[in-house]
């Protein structure tokens, strides 16, 4: 299959926004608008798996309401080899030139990345990530998304939103728009989410690619020693409290073993063991 990164645009891509990287609010971040060669993201498409088809892990709780799909063997083949060039050498060294870090690891296991999507009313709360791998001893430092999404308007929502550490203000609004790279430093101060509805017509998605990549240690300014659970949800200014479901969240966030039993169990074997469980 063909190779759809070039080490000498990578390079001049990297070159090209390091500066602007490092010095966008509300932390490091950068919008990369028709990243690859469209004919790649043409093919996933066709491979896209439905909103109800079975594959997918549904999280529905006050703060999320969205879809994920990952592992080897349950994506299309098409796009395993793109996954696949995401987590290679060229794409490795691009984001280290871009974002200052060295020694980046890919995540073979893509946990929590993949395919996301996010169908009516599907959104995801402004949260700080999750910073230490599953399996391994390693930090979290960066994130890569890749948006999919043809003909997207903005009356549809589904923009990621950046936020100050105090959530007082939203600094940045990334609309999810196709063939769109968006890359951000990850800490336990770095708010983002979309916690508006996806308003998309019936048939359409919020659709994307997401990659998280991770260093052995991280900067001591970097970790919040009062951050107890895996992935820290908060509310913005002015929304309502969330009556959230606290076993349903809080497992969420505080047991990622779980989580990822749940992504790599095939959903018919998953949810017949949850039956008989109850």
């Amino acid at each position: 299959m063909k190779l759809y990164f070039d080490n000498a645009r990578l390079d001049e891509l990297a070159s090209k926004y390091a500066d602007e990287y490092k010095k966008n609010d509300p932390f490091p971040h950068v919008v990369i608008d028709n990243f690859m060669d469209p004919e790649a993201l043409e093919k996933i498409l066709e491979e896209f798996p439905k909103p109800g088809q079975k594959v997918w892990h549904d999280y529905k709780n006050d703060f999320e309401k969205k879809q994920e799909l990952n592992g080897e063997g349950r994506v299309g083949e098409f796009t395993q080899h793109i996954l696949y060039q995401f987590n290679s050498a060229p794409f490795l060294v691009f984001l280290e030139k871009l974002t200052g870090i060295e020694h980046l690891i890919p995540d073979p296991y893509y946990y929590g990345g993949g395919l996301h999507q996010l169908n009516g009313k599907g959104k995801l709360g402004v949260h700080a990530d999750y910073s230490k791998h599953v399996k391994w001893p390693l930090d979290r430092r960066v994130n890569a998304i890749l948006y999919l999404n043809k003909d997207w308007k903005e009356e549809y929502n589904g923009h990621l939103e950046l936020w100050d550490t105090e959530m007082t203000e939203c600094k940045k609004r990334v609309s999810p728009i196709f063939n769109r790279l968006l890359v951000f430093n990850v800490t336990d101060f770095n708010m983002h989410g979309v916690p508006d509805e996806v308003l998309c017509p019936e048939g359409m998605s919020r659709k994307s690619l997401a990659f998280f990549y991770f260093t052995n240690g991280r900067p001591a300014e970097e970790i919040d020693p009062n951050k107890k659970l895996h992935v820290k949800f908060t509310t913005r200014p002015g929304d309502a409290p969330a009556e959230q479901d606290k076993k349903n969240v809080i497992g969420y966030e505080a047991n990622p073993l779980k989580r990822l039993i749940k992504q790599v169990t095939p959903p018919i074997i998953f949810d017949a063991f949850r039956s008989i469980k109850k």
